[in-house]
C-alpha cells in the first residue's frame, strides 16, 4: 500500500518555509504537513489573500511536494486550556493573545481554528491536525481529590467549545485530527474513548496517531490502531525512548529534553522503543492509506541527519504489504 510520506514542518518553523520545502524535496519527501506558525502558513491570510495562497502553492510545486494536511496545534491548544498563562503567550500569534484575558484568548483561538479549516480546503488538504487543549489536564494527578462532576464538566466544556469549530470544518469539507497527547482532552486509551463518545456523530472529528507518547505510558500502539481504526485520520512517525533506571521517573522531573535524568525522551524514528513494523502491518490491516508524516524531535541528533534517516525508515516499512496470494495456496495439489 503506497502512502505519501510527508514532513511535519512544526519543528522547522525557525527556517523560512521555502528553505524547508527545498530540503524536503531534495531528501525525497512526497509532501509537507504544513505548520500554521513561523512564516510557514498563516491560515487567515490563506483565506483572505489569493496571492499569498498562490505563493504557498508555487513553493510546493517548485519542490515537487504535495499537501495533504496542515497543522495548527499551537492555536488549538488555547481553545480549552485552563489556565491561560505565559506559556500560551509564548506560542500564540499576537492577534490571538491580544490582552491575555483568558476568555478572549479562547474565543480568538476558536475563530482561527475555524479559519484553518477553510485554509486547508483552499490548499487542497483534507485534514487539519492539532491539539484541543483541556480544562481538566491539571486534574490528572487526582489531588486535591477530583470529583466526577469536575471531570464531566471538562468533557462538556470541550464539546461546547469544539462543536462550533467542527461546524466550520463541515462547511469547508475538511476533517480535524486530534493528536492524542499529554495536556489534551484525549491523552491515552480511555480518555480517547471518552472524547470520541462525547463527540459521537461528528464524522469529521478523528485522531492523529502518534505512538511516541504511547511508549512511555506503556500503552500498546498496535491495539490502539486496531480498536480505533475508523477514527485514524492521520499518522505521525515520531519516536520516544524509555530511560527508567530506578532514579528517572516517567513524569520527567521538570527536566529539559535531552537530559539523561529524564525517564523518557524523544529520539529520531528508528532509534527508540517504538516497534514500527507491527504498526505498519496494522496500518495495512485497517486499510489506512493516508499520509505518514515524519515529525522529527531529537535533542541528541541534528535534524538535517535525523529527518532523512526517518524518511529512509518509512520507505523501507512501506515495502511491507499484504501478499497477493495466500502463502499456503501452494500446498494444494490441485485435485
Amino acid at each position: 500500500m503506497t502512502r505519501p510520506v510527508t514532513l511535519f514542518t512544526g519543528q522547522w518553523a525557525d527556517l523560512p518555509f521555502e528553505e524547508v520545502a527545498r530540503l524536503a524535496g531534495e531528501w525525497g519527501f512526497d509532501g509537507l504537513e504544513i505548520a500554521c506558525w513561523g512564516d510557514h502558513l498563516d491560515p487567515e491570510r490563506v483565506v483572505e489573500d489569493d496571492s499569498y495562497l498562490r505563493d504557498r502553492l508555487d513553493i510546493l510545486e517548485r519542490n515537487n511536494l504535495q499537501v495533504h494536511a496542515i497543522a495548527n496545534h499551537l492555536t488549538g491548544q488555547a481553545v480549552c486550556d485552563d489556565p491561560i498563562d505565559e506559556r500560551h503567550r509564548a506560542i500564540l500569534p499576537e492577534r490571538v493573545w491580544g490582552d491575555g484575558e483568558a476568555g478572549g484568548v479562547r474565543r480568538r483561538a476558536a475563530d482561527v481554528m475555524k479559519a484553518t479549516a477553510h485554509a486547508a480546503a483552499r490548499l487542497g488538504a483534507s485534514t487539519v491536525t492539532g491539539f484541543t487543549g483541556s480544562s481538566i489536564w491539571k486534574c490528572v494527578a487526582m489531588f486535591p481529590p477530583v470529583p466526577d462532576s469536575m471531570v464531566d464538566a471538562g468533557y462538556q466544556d470541550f464539546a461546547d467549545r469544539w462543536n462550533p469549530i467542527l461546524d466550520a470544518f463541515d462547511d469547508a469539507g475538511v476533517r480535524f485530527a486530534l493528536e492524542v497527547h499529554p495536556s489534551e482532552i484525549a491523552y491515552d486509551y480511555w480518555s480517547t474513548r471518552r472524547t470520541l463518545d462525547v463527540m459521537a456523530g461528528r464524522k469529521n472529528f478523528g485522531l492523529n496517531f502518534d505512538p511516541s507518547h504511547f511508549i512511555w505510558q506503556d500503552l500498546d500502539p498496535v491495539m490502539f490502531l486496531q480498536d480505533y481504526a475508523e477514527h485514524i485520520f492521520h499518522v505521525h512517525v515520531k519516536e520516544s525512548v524509555r530511560q527508567l533506571n530506578g532514579r528517572n521517573g516517567r513524569l520527567g522531573s521538570h527536566l529539559p529534553w535531552g537530559d539523561p535524568r529524564r525517564g523518557w525522551d524523544f529520539v529520531t524514528a528508528g532509534h527508540g522503543d517504538v516497534q514500527w513494523e507491527p504498526i505498519f502491518r496494522m496500518l495495512n490491516s485497517i486499510g489506512y492509506d493516508g499520509p505518514v508524516s515524519v515529525e522529527w524531535e531529537d535533542a541528541g541528533m541534528d535534524r538535517l541527519i535525523g529527518a532523512p534517516q526517518a524518511l529512509a525508515l518509512v520507505r523501507g516499512l512501506g515495502e511491507i504489504a499484504p501478499s497477493a496470494a495466500a502463502f499456503d495456496a501452494a500446498f494444494s495439489t490441485g485435485r
